[in-house]
């Protein structure tokens, strides 16, 4: 949605390709950065080919790549942009209570605080490690999930696009 995601893309991709190489890749992933010449370039009238050749004269590898945003982003403009699927499970729901032991780790989980607190114990006393008991009440069966919630996109909404140029170190 930005000439900024772009560039992070771009270098991220050129990383996967061609490695990090300490900066001489010879690709995006070498440059020290990038400005957005979109402006220059809609105000110079000329297209798009001959605006970055005419702009690469300019350019040394000490200032980084340049963009020029090629298909502007539109964003999602609809009032309400998520989408609510409500689940409904059939049957009684029946939750259990359960005492959890933690440290730095799950240790188990247990019916009664006795017990617990027993595990918590010799936990800590073997590793030296504090311990603590937790309540949790869990579903006996089935699944906790009652609604999922997905993100809708208007029928316009779309990513923009950027052409980057320059000179990268090699």
């Amino acid at each position: 949605m930005s000439a900024k995601e772009a560039y992070d893309r771009a270098v991220e991709a050129a990383d996967d390709e061609y490695g990090h190489q300490q900066g001489y890749s010879g690709a995006i992933n070498a440059t020290p950065g990038f400005s957005d010449a979109t402006a220059k370039y809609k105000a110079s009238g000329l297209p798009k080919y001959n605006f970055i050749e005419e702009r690469l004269d300019k350019l040394t590898k000490f200032q980084g790549a340049e963009c020029i945003c090629t298909r502007e982003p539109k964003g999602n403009k609809n009032k309400i942009k998520t989408q609510v699927e409500h689940i409904v499970t059939a049957g009684t729901k029946k939750w259990v209570l359960y005492y959890t032991v933690d440290a730095d780790i799950h240790v188990g989980s247990f019916l009664t605080k006795g017990e617990a607190v027993k595990k918590a114990r010799a936990y800590t006393e073997k590793t030296g490690k504090p311990s603590r008991v937790k309540m949790e009440k869990r579903l006996e069966k089935g699944d906790t999930t009652v609604a999922k919630i997905i993100y809708k996109k208007a029928k316009d909404e779309c990513e923009g696009e950027w052409e980057f140029y320059g000179w990268a170190s090699c």
